[in-house]
């Protein structure tokens, strides 16, 4: 991603409350846009007088325009062959580059530019002819093969996709997958139930397990499979094939009755949920793995333990995957936050007690709208087909509420940027300062990552004191993480040298083919302690194993 165009998920919750679709229309900066065009006459002449001329072209045929190899709208051999369609695709194309190219001639700040990047964007992906069931070539075969079904099911489709939150086409049905019969199949036992979470303990795959065990802290907003998805496809089961003693939180999905469950009650919840797994295996210490926004709160509570000296008592290595640390200028919701959005959004979870995570569904859907939205508007609506089944996709739409008390102190350490600075936030009552934890590090990010851009993560990573190692990897948000090392189309870059900036970190580190799960299984390898005879069963020293993996609280929706 060549500019910070992602947003980080803690920024994100700020759209909770009033939803994409009112950024849609950015009044402010629409008006300042138009007054910095008023007083470039030059400018907008020549991009009128190019548009005019490349017009001029396509009308008699002349004109070479196409849409780019990766844009999938358009594979249709109709938009080529026919030379109405050619022409109304050439014309669209040229349209479109005249408006990025007026954005572009303004002088508008990094704010104003990105509101309007956002807004115009959005506009452009809706007019595409390929959405236009009266042009596309897609609607009309689908209409012609079905004899007229693919109306019907399309219009069913769309009235039920409104009917309900968060009212943006569905991407998969909700019954393409069931957690713990296709997914989260892992063998283990929940070994600690409390009120915030479960913890699970893997059972080991191999004869000799490494000594110290490994925690997985997964986001607050959705649930813990994203790390153990179907077998070939999931990290949990790839580490304890490699000899890790895995423990993965599982968190409760919230309701009004857990309303003032803050950040000092999850940071709680993962010390508490180390200190099991350290005495359930006799460990002298751990490690721990931090997704997104429960990589935040991972950090906040090593910070913690680093304040009260039991740090390196408890920890030998931490690491965070696509998680952003450094909110400065991240992105379309970094550009949209301000006090008073701040404000109102967290005004509407504290009436509610949680933030329902189905609002966010939409958000994050309108950050990509040729994927997420005009796709499945084409699949769904135009040719009535239901979503072809993903894992992903299902794991995206399995959403989890958030207390009104979390979503208000994520807000505010991302209002702030606190966590740039030490002491400007706290946990538990001891100051962070993620610069003091000089625990060796381990940060891996997506290069086409559309929520934590990799920019950021990178910024993120420098924050901390000890021997970091970022990992870039060649994916977005979620490919990033589920990138088994039989994806072999995969790539990334790695380096412990992160002075450089980004840009030029990225230009000076070398490419490598794979996988990173192998080189993060090397390097948790390194900080796992020597190895010991496997268990012969799960739990321990008190801990009487409960139900079976999944769990119980990730099943509820």
């Amino acid at each position: 991603m060549p500019t910070e165009t992602a947003a980080p998920s803690d920024l994100l919750l700020a759209e909770g409350a009033p939803g994409a679709r009112r950024r849609l229309a950015p009044t402010g900066p629409g008006l300042r846009w138009a007054a910095d065009l008023a007083g470039r006459p030059n400018a907008v002449a020549r991009r009128a007088r190019d548009l005019s001329t490349e017009l001029g072209r396509i009308a008699i045929g002349r004109s070479a325009r196409a849409p780019g190899q990766r844009d999938r709208r358009f594979t249709d051999e109709a938009w080529r062959t026919n030379p109405v369609l050619r022409r109304i695709l050439q014309a669209y194309l040229a349209a479109d580059g005249t408006v990025h190219g007026l954005l572009d001639d303004a002088h508008l700040g990094w704010r104003d530019h990105t509101r309007l990047e956002f807004a115009v964007d959005n506009l452009i992906a809706a007019l595409a002819p390929s959405n236009n069931p009266f042009i596309s070539p897609t609607a009309w075969k689908a209409l012609v093969d079905s004899r007229g079904t693919s109306v019907v099911r399309g219009l069913r489709n769309l009235v039920t996709d409104l009917a309900a939150a968060p009212r943006v086409p569905t991407t998969v049905r909700p019954d393409a997958f069931e957690v713990g019969v296709d997914l989260a199949l892992t063998p283990g036992r929940v070994v600690l139930r409390t009120a915030t979470f479960e913890l699970i303990q893997y059972t080991p795959r191999t004869p000799t397990v490494r000594t110290r065990p490994l925690l997985v802290v997964p986001p607050v907003i959705n649930k813990y499979y994203i790390a153990d998805l179907a077998p070939g496809r999931s990290l949990v089961e790839y580490l304890v094939r490699g000899r890790q003693q895995v423990f993965m939180i599982s968190w409760r999905n919230p309701d009004a009755r857990h309303r003032d469950w803050g950040a000092d009650v999850y940071g709680q919840a993962i010390l508490d949920a180390l200190d099991a797994a350290l005495t359930v295996t006799g460990a002298d210490v751990g490690t721990v793995l931090g997704f997104c926004s429960g990589g935040t709160l991972q950090s906040m509570a090593l910070a913690t333990l680093q304040q009260r000296g039991e740090l390196a008592d408890k920890v030998a290595g931490f690491a965070l995957a696509v998680c952003v640390l450094d909110q400065a200028r991240a992105g379309v919701a970094g550009a949209f936050l301000d006090a008073t959005t701040a404000a109102a959004a967290t005004a509407v979870s504290a009436r509610r007690g949680y933030l329902d995570g189905r609002t966010l569904a939409e958000v994050f859907a309108w950050l990509r709208p040729d994927d997420l939205i005009w796709n499945y508007w084409v699949n769904n609506y135009l040719q009535g087909k239901d979503p072809a089944p993903f894992d992903i996709l299902f794991w995206n739409a399995d959403t989890t509420r958030m207390t009104g008390a979390l979503h208000h102190d994520l807000l505010d350490l991302a209002l702030r940027n606190a966590l740039v600075r030490s002491g400007d936030a706290s946990m538990l009552g001891e100051p962070v300062d993620l610069s003091a934890i000089t625990t060796d590090g381990y940060v891996v990010a997506g290069g086409a990552d559309h929520i934590s851009p990799w920019q950021a993560c990178y910024r993120s990573a420098q924050l901390f004191g000890g021997c970091m190692r970022f990992v870039l990897s060649a994916s977005g948000h979620i490919a990033a993480l589920v990138n088994p090392p039989t994806n072999f189309k995969a790539t990334y870059q790695v380096s412990a040298d992160l002075h450089a900036e980004p840009a030029a970190w990225q230009g000076a580190t070398p490419l490598t083919q794979g996988s990173w799960w192998p080189d993060y299984l090397s390097w948790l390898s390194e900080r796992s302690g020597p190895d010991r005879d496997a268990p012969d069963a799960l739990g321990g020293a008190g801990l009487t194993p409960l139900d079976p993996a999944p769990g119980v609280y990730v099943l509820d929706r």
